[in-house]
């Protein structure tokens, strides 16, 4: 059985059908298998992180295959790593509502950093607020927590930034 990567493709171009599928064959074509993939179209750009297995004596040319799909989709090769711990994390997971304003990402985010949260995933959205006339912001974010986390401590944090920002933030997992 030959010895096989894992490989973080970053994929960016217009919004059009058949991306996917001109990807897929590509990976398929090379021998790789889809393990994983977060894909979005967000202003009318199609953008997206993929994760692909594929043989060792592949990688290379599996690389200047999506080279050749320049002009369809920018796709960037990163080496992908396994998680050092295949035991399972503690995880947060936290809801956030409120008026839209620049800095939210900014400061939540700061606030799980500062505990050492790491961010396992991140979606987002603003949106016309009904009956009120302004814009909402939504977001769901899942962290990873160390061993050594304060919860305590970590869901003060978020309360206390929560009323500064005036967003609520909800706790759905600690």
């Amino acid at each position: 059985m030959p010895d096989v990567s894992n490989l973080v493709l970053t994929v960016v171009g217009d919004d059009r059908a058949g991306l996917v599928a001109a990807l897929a064959d590509v990976v398929s074509a090379h021998g790789g298998n889809w393990e994983h993939s977060q894909l979005a179209e967000l202003a009318g750009t199609f953008a997206g992180i993929v994760v692909v297995s594929v043989p060792d004596d592949r990688v290379g040319d599996l690389t200047a295959a999506l080279g050749e799909l320049d002009g369809l989709l920018k796709v960037t090769v990163h080496p992908g790593t396994e998680p050092a711990d295949a035991a399972t994390p503690r995880e947060l997971t936290l809801s956030v509502l409120g008026n839209d304003h620049p800095g939210i990402v900014r400061d939540i985010s700061a606030v799980l950093s500062r505990h050492g949260l790491s961010i396992e995933s991140l979606t987002s959205e603003s949106r016309e607020a009904p009956m009120s006339g302004g814009r909402l912001f939504e977001a769901r974010v899942v962290a990873r927590v160390p061993g050594d986390a304060d919860p305590a401590a970590i869901k003060a944090d978020l309360e206390r930034l929560a009323t500064e920002i005036l967003v609520d933030i909800t706790l759905e997992e600690l």
